[in-house]
């Protein structure tokens, strides 16, 4: 018996520096146009996941009301991003204060901060970088045990998805430090696109990536924001 995970990236998201993010109307509609094209393909899932974060949640609810699902949506905090705020905290100085951060220099301070918070070497973060990637991997094994039993949608974070693929495709084994497929890992999440699909099979031999960082559905509409 073979199944599917589909892992979708959250829509886009407004910024904000004190509170939980939520999606932006460019983020509704995102969802609103992979719902109607999942609907379209014929699929209704048999679970729908989806982390903590608001922008999680109204991504489903986006996704769901296009589609027309009535698939009842559960939580479950694995699938949660890493902590921004606190990998950022001493790279953000002119990001308090509801400032609009310059998004190059974000992406400047995000890969500086990375590097520190993937290295393993500093314990002063609530949930190392370890923890991420074992939790992370954790939840896609519970998602590809239920997806034996129909098609299973997932909306995460784009730093989940990453993780999710440079494991399966680096092999790695949760014995070995994440650290060693960090740099990899670093480089892949910054390109998932906000309501990108990525293809998960779960078969006898266990669960492979099939497809990464699909978003059609976004291309047919309108420009992907960058």
């Amino acid at each position: 018996m073979t199944g599917t995970v589909l892992l979708v990236r959250d829509g886009h998201a407004a910024w904000d520096p004190e509170g939980p993010y939520a999606i932006s109307p460019l983020g509704w509609e995102q969802a609103r146009l992979l719902g109607g094209g999942l609907a379209a393909r014929g699929l209704t899932p048999a679970a729908l996941l989806h982390g903590e974060p608001p922008c999680h949640a109204e991504t489903v609810e986006s996704m769901a009301e296009a589609a027309g699902w009535s698939t009842e949506p559960v939580l479950d905090p694995r699938w949660n991003c890493f902590d921004h705020r606190e990998v950022l905290r001493d790279h953000m100085p002119t990001m308090v204060g509801g400032a609009d951060p310059d998004p190059v220099q974000v992406q400047q301070w995000l890969q500086v901060a990375m590097m520190r918070w993937t290295s393993g070497e500093h314990d002063d973060y609530t949930e190392p970088f370890e923890e991420f990637a074992r939790r992370t991997w954790a939840a896609l094994g519970d998602a590809a045990e239920r997806a034996r039993g129909g098609p299973v949608v997932v909306v995460t974070s784009g730093s989940a998805i990453a993780w999710v693929v440079v494991a399966m495709v680096g092999g790695w084994d949760p014995e070995v430090p994440a650290a060693e497929l960090a740099g990899a890992w670093t480089r892949l999440y910054p390109v998932v696109v906000n309501t990108a699909v990525t293809k998960i099979a779960v078969g006898p031999a266990g669960a492979r990536v099939v497809t990464f960082n699909e978003h059609t559905h976004l291309e047919a509409a309108a420009p992907v924001p960058g």
